[in-house]
């Protein structure tokens, strides 16, 4: 037996409604005709997914070295050991975004192994692609102490084999749903020595990407998760308890990630509603200063609070390293960029004037409770209206 959760209430199913909606605005800015902005807000939304999960397992890395794991670059300021663990994150959800393009993409256990052998690749001790060899449970890594006893060993197998059944073939009504409570199970099961919050986080992408979720990289929580690590912990130290109890209600796990799922979606939107306007600015400020339209991308990510480094930029601009060097000099004598550290690490952040541009057309970072009624639908529902018009 798993925990289950047998359907949405109504307040959790408007929910689920208005984020379905935000997302439907966000497609029409990165799906039906891409601005030219469209791939750094991925790379960027991308590395700030994975810098947040990494943080999460207590590996932490800047948003200037996550950007230069999505870009395949070197880091300048993460030591060797998190590194690797980055990069295999990194690869393990490469393998998931391509697999979903394929129209028979099937959540199987070889494929499950495949993305834990990513994640673990670089400790031996956790034992990468395979299930625990013992006892199932979580310590206090500071005491030793048990915190979790996991389910007995011999009931393991059995228990994954259902779970993989319900991520791919599960009746319940909502993905977002089954996306949840695949992603509780696994983390419940512990069925890996170490590494099973990181594979859960990219198994509850995964679902969401086999049915269709439009571009998965914008449906990660992982980012929200990030920001919420404690409320994270705390819900899932409620829902299961000390021990594998599967008949615990599972409530509050599921109105978190549907909570999540909701204000990571409302973040996304005001982030692309805000990069459209600032880009428009910018993209003024460079045709003023004579600079090639390319150059907007290096100002618009330091904008936007993730220093520059030579790597990104040629990312972004598709240009070659002499290139590089020669618009990110010029914008810095033109006093747009402030460059920062030594060589191996320079970066470039945004000067006051591009600063003052982004704060000024910086919108309201509304954090409602999307379960709060408010007489007038459910504040889900209204901010939906006010994001989506």
């Amino acid at each position: 037996m798993l925990f289950t959760y047998p359907a949405l209430d109504d307040a959790e199913k408007r929910v689920e409604r208005a984020t379905t909606g935000i997302r439907a605005a966000l497609r029409r800015y990165i799906a039906a005709e891409p601005p030219c902005w469209a791939d750094l807000l991925a790379r960027m939304t991308r590395a700030r997914a994975l810098a947040a999960s990494a943080s999460v397992a207590g590996v932490h890395v800047s948003d200037e070295d996550a950007i230069a794991a999505i870009d395949r670059e070197e880091p300048a300021d993460t030591d060797r050991d998190a590194w690797r663990a980055v990069v295999g994150y990194r690869q393990a959800m490469e393998y998931i975004f391509q697999r979903h393009r394929n129209p028979s993409f099937t959540i199987t256990e070889d494929m499950l192994m495949a993305v834990h052998f990513m994640i673990c690749q670089s400790d031996r001790e956790a034992n990468p692609g395979r299930y625990t060899p013992g006892w199932v449970c979580v310590r206090n890594t500071s005491t030793g102490d048990v915190t979790y006893e996991g389910v007995d060993r011999d009931r393991l197998e059995p228990l994954m084999r259902e779970l993989l059944d319900y991520a791919n073939e599960g009746q319940g009504e909502s993905v977002l749903l089954r996306a949840a409570m695949t992603h509780l199970n696994l983390v419940l099961l512990h069925p890996f020595t170490d590494g099973n919050g990181r594979t859960a986080r990219c198994m509850h992408t995964a679902v969401l990407a086999r049915d269709g979720m439009a571009a998965p990289a914008f449906s990660s929580i992982e980012a929200y998760i990030g920001r919420n690590r404690q409320t994270y912990y705390d819900v899932l130290a409620e829902v299961g308890g000390s021990g594998w109890r599967p008949e615990r209600d599972a409530k509050p796990w599921v109105r978190f990630c549907l909570r999540a799922h909701y204000r990571q979606a409302q973040t996304l939107l005001r982030r692309t509603r805000e990069m459209e306007r600032v880009h428009a600015e910018l993209a003024e400020l460079v045709e003023t200063c004579g600079f090639p339209d390319r150059t907007v991308l290096a100002l618009l990510q330091a904008a936007f609070g993730i220093g520059v480094r030579n790597a990104s930029y040629r990312a972004s601009a598709d240009v070659s390293q002499s290139i590089v060097s020669r618009e990110l000099g010029a914008l810095v004598d033109a006093k747009l960029l402030i460059p920062e550290g030594n060589r191996r690490s320079r970066s470039y952040s945004a000067s006051p004037m591009v600063a003052e541009i982004r704060q000024r057309l910086r919108l309201p970072d509304e954090e409602d409770d999307p379960f709060a009624e408010d007489g007038r639908g459910g504040a889900a529902g209204d901010l939906q209206d006010r994001l989506c018009d």
